[in-house]
């Protein structure tokens, strides 16, 4: 991704800090969204350092708003006493009309709100990109690895 450019004029990338890579293997993702992140400073500056894992996170609606939660973003070593609590819930920033679809939907059986991956957009703010998914059975999973193999095998048999 290009976008944006810095202040000396060259154009900045999007830099991902966590990608969940599970989540496409477990999950059937039924529609993608982006949403903003409220963070401290010192979460700011682990995040920055790549110190971040979102692997067993999912979102959940808490009082008619959604909040990440069991992300974790490891503590700033160069931070102070009072900095943040690596595994607390974090307040995801949706426009009030996404926030009311995606709680009438998570009220289906079966759907969750994961994410996905945790990068910095072009502008240098923390977003994360988010997967409305309904699990899958494990004969589902057994497919998805066998379509997997077999286009990697196609993939070698056309380069013969």
């Amino acid at each position: 991704m290009t976008g944006a450019k810095n202040p000396a004029g060259k154009k900045v990338a999007a830099k991902t800090i966590a990608v969940n890579r599970k989540a496409r293997f477990n999950y059937s993702i039924e529609e993608e969204l982006e949403a903003g992140l409220v963070l401290t400073g010192t979460e700011v500056k682990s995040l920055r350092a790549g110190r971040a894992t979102i692997a067993e996170a999912y979102a959940a609606e808490k009082e008619g708003e959604i909040w990440l939660l069991n992300a974790t973003i490891y503590e700033y070593a160069g931070g102070n006493r009072w900095g943040h609590e690596p595994r607390r819930p974090r307040k995801l920033l949706l426009q009030k009309r996404q926030v009311k679809k995606l709680i009438g939907r998570l009220k289906t059986k079966g759907v969750t709100l994961i994410p996905l991956s945790l990068y910095f957009n072009t502008r240098g703010f923390a977003k994360i990109k988010l997967g409305l998914a309904v699990g899958r059975k494990e004969y589902e999973k057994r497919d998805v690895i066998k379509d997997r193999e077999w286009k990697r095998e196609q993939s070698r048999l056309m380069k013969k």
